[in-house]
């Protein structure tokens, strides 16, 4: 019920022009150290549009999600969060995905946060 009210309240919102974003995840990016996040992150702002690109045939994820900036990877979508945009990204869904969080954090796995959302 709650999800037939928000998509009515979407197209009500589309209707007069405005724009509607649904938050479908929140991450924290997997794989830092074996992209160029290290490299890139004093560039990186949050808000920055990121690109979701399925990684088919990836021997050790079947359900790879890879997160880039600008053309560059960045790391991965972490392993365990990953199988619904896998599905989502091969039937064409429009997934879009920006930084949400920087953090210079000890560990390299809480650097950088990202949103993945539905407009």
């Amino acid at each position: 019920m709650r999800l037939l009210l928000s998509l009515l309240l979407c197209l009500a919102f589309a209707a007069h022009g405005q724009r509607v974003q649904f938050l479908v995840q929140s991450s924290p990016l997997a794989g830092f150290r074996y992209g160029e996040a290290a490299a890139v992150m004093p560039m990186l702002q949050p808000g920055d549009a990121l690109e979701l690109v399925r990684e088919e045939g990836n021997p050790h994820d079947p359900n790879a999600v890879r997160v880039e900036w600008r053309g560059r990877k960045l790391g991965y979508v972490p392993r365990r969060e990953n199988a619904a945009l896998a599905w989502g990204l091969e039937r064409g869904t429009p997934l879009r995905a920006r930084v949400s969080r920087l953090t210079a954090h000890p560990n390299p796995s809480r650097r950088i946060e990202f949103e993945v959302y539905i407009e």
